[in-house]
């Protein structure tokens, strides 16, 4: 008996839906992983690492990550990762819990996780291409370096304000993009996909929480 084929767009569409559900189910595990390692880095009071450090770790796991995205270590990487950001939320939770702003920390979670929905029930929903803000996305990437950059130098807590708004709005465009990236076929890899979606929700907690704190100390 002659197999039947699948369409060339259906079978695209089945394909996209497999990594989306992959993407979502490891964004999952990932996110559960890193609570588990801040809370016990909150707990036991564990030291932030220093500047050096914490890019080093940062852009090393990540790059780890990526090379090993078409491999099975690449899940074991990411989970490195996500881990050895959640160690780095741990001093940056205490000193919010010494401060007797443990309702910030909600109030930035249940922001971040709005935040997600939108964006991504937004896009899943509409089945828009997003693919137009790759040209701004680039544009917001060097306007945050540089304004990272010089915030080193300057230390003006207007300008840390700042770039916390720009890094809601610009992690919030990541979310948009990379979903839609997912849903029409741009990105294949679930593994890098999560990575992507893991460090804009980061983003948007921490920017969050800087936004939120500053507001109550003053």
């Amino acid at each position: 008996m002659d197999r039947i084929l699948a369409p060339a767009g259906a079978r695209s569409l089945i394909s996209s839906h497999k990594v989306l559900r992959n993407t979502y189910f490891l964004l999952g595990l990932t996110l559960a992983f890193s609570a588990i390692i801040a809370t016990i880095s909150t707990r036991l009071a564990l030291p932030a690492p220093n500047f050096i450090l914490m890019l080093v770790g940062f852009y090393g796991l990540m790059f780890l990550t990526y090379r090993l995205a078409d491999r099975p270590a690449g899940i074991l990487a990411a989970f490195a990762f996500t881990g050895f950001l959640g160690y780095c939320l741990g001093p940056v939770l205490n000193r919010f819990l010494s401060a007797g702003m443990g309702d910030v920390i909600a109030l930035a979670l249940g922001g971040t996780a709005l935040v997600f929905f939108c964006c991504s029930a937004w896009v899943l929903t509409t089945r828009r291409d997003m693919s137009f803000l790759s040209g701004m996305m680039m544009a917001g990437f060097i306007v945050l370096l540089v304004g990272m950059v010089a915030n080193i130098f300057l230390n003006l807590p207007a300008l840390q304000m700042a770039l916390s708004a720009l890094f809601i709005l610009f992690s919030a465009g990541a979310i948009l993009w990379e979903t839609s990236n997912i849903i029409h076929g741009g990105e294949t890899n679930y593994i890098r996909a999560t990575v992507s979606l893991y460090v804009s929700l980061y983003n948007i907690f921490v920017s969050l929480l800087s936004l939120l704190g500053f507001s109550r100390s003053n």
